[in-house]
């Protein structure tokens, strides 16, 4: 079943932290098969991802150019107009690495097609020495070709950002009460995030983590898993779910609504964030101009673009609705899972 995530407007990624990073392990050994047909998917959604966040930038800095005009100059418009080319710069090159780590690995994804076809005409062959060189040469060639193509789905993860990921607490209407304790974990490749939270007399949740950085992985999905923690022997799977992670490549923060069950009476809370560029010199807020120029007493309009349906046309924010990106996020409940309401 296809369940679908509701996203509330974004929040303005001010004041930002350092994440708690997970100190294991992130990266997945290279796959033994590769998986030409999911990274054509996740290529695509970067790709788009990465254009967005050229286009909001664009639209802040023609913003910004009006603002210079209107104003003659103020030094402080131009350090702002400055530091979103410099940001504009580096996400273009940005782009352009990941276009080329793409073309290289479709080429090396046809060279391998081609060795395929090889082996089996030889396979067909008669068994005489020049066939049976040609097949230990086609072999060798394929083993190549697959490890090459393993070897830039790797790349390509490294070049994905990261998403840092905001626990927000459970939604359960009448179902969560006073005292209730909850073990939220998350799985995502070899990445793990488990946290435990209590839900107080003021309804209020306490949790003991609130924030975590996932690395963006080709070939996986995340895992959720809420359990409600009743006694040491005693524990009650709430739901499962696994998130595709495709959805969030979005230049914009996003707050999510998970159905952690059928009946979606217990929903978790969270706000994603996907950073593009994940060296700290190279994170610009998208808000920090704007919120540098605010402090200055300057009023600078901040565009944004409308991401939902097939439209690619920037076009200017009239409301703070306007700036909201909402889109459906794919879940899948594992075969055999219960869920309790």
């Amino acid at each position: 079943a296809v369940h679908v995530l509701h996203f509330s407007p974004p929040i303005h990624p001010c004041n930002y932290q350092n994440p708690r990073m997970f100190t294991g392990s992130t990266k997945l050994p290279p796959t033994k098969t590769p998986q030409p047909e999911r990274l054509d998917e996740v290529y695509a959604a970067l790709r788009k991802g990465l254009q967005s966040y050229l286009q909001v930038h664009q639209l802040e800095l023609d913003s910004l150019g009006q603002q210079i005009r209107e104003n003659k100059k103020n030094s402080r418009l131009v350090r702002a107009l400055k530091a979103i080319e410099r940001f504009m710069r580096r996400l273009e090159f940005h782009l352009s690495k990941v276009e080329e780590l793409y073309e290289a690995y479709c080429i090396q994804r046809r060279l391998r097609d081609g060795a395929s076809k090889m082996v089996a005409a030889f396979n067909l062959a008669t068994g005489s020495k020049e066939a049976r060189e040609s097949l230990s040469e086609a072999n060798k060639g394929y083993r190549e070709y697959t490890e090459h193509m393993c070897s830039l789905e790797n790349e390509l993860e490294s070049q994905m950002g990261e998403f840092h990921v905001k626990m927000k607490g459970l939604a359960g209407f009448a179902r969560l009460c006073a005292g209730d304790q909850y073990e939220v974990l998350m799985r995502y490749g070899r990445q793990r995030w488990r946290l435990r939270g209590r839900v107080e007399v003021s309804n209020k949740q306490i949790w003991d983590s609130e924030e975590f950085t996932f690395q963006p992985l080709v070939t996986e999905l995340l895992s959720i898993k809420v359990t409600e923690l009743k006694s040491l022997a005693n524990h009650v799977v709430v739901g499962s779910v696994s998130c595709e992670m495709l959805d969030l490549f979005c230049p914009l923060p996003q707050t999510l609504a998970v159905d952690i069950n059928d009946l979606g009476t217990v929903k978790l809370n969270l706000e994603v964030t996907w950073r593009s560029l994940i060296i700290l010199s190279q994170r610009f807020s998208l808000f920090a101009a704007a919120a540098f120029i605010i402090k200055s007493k300057c009023v600078v309009c901040v565009c944004s673009v409308r991401l939902t349906g097939t439209t690619r046309r920037p076009r200017p924010a009239q409301s703070p609705s306007d700036c909201c990106p909402i889109r459906a996020l794919r879940t899948r409940r594992p075969c055999g899972s219960r869920s309790f309401t």
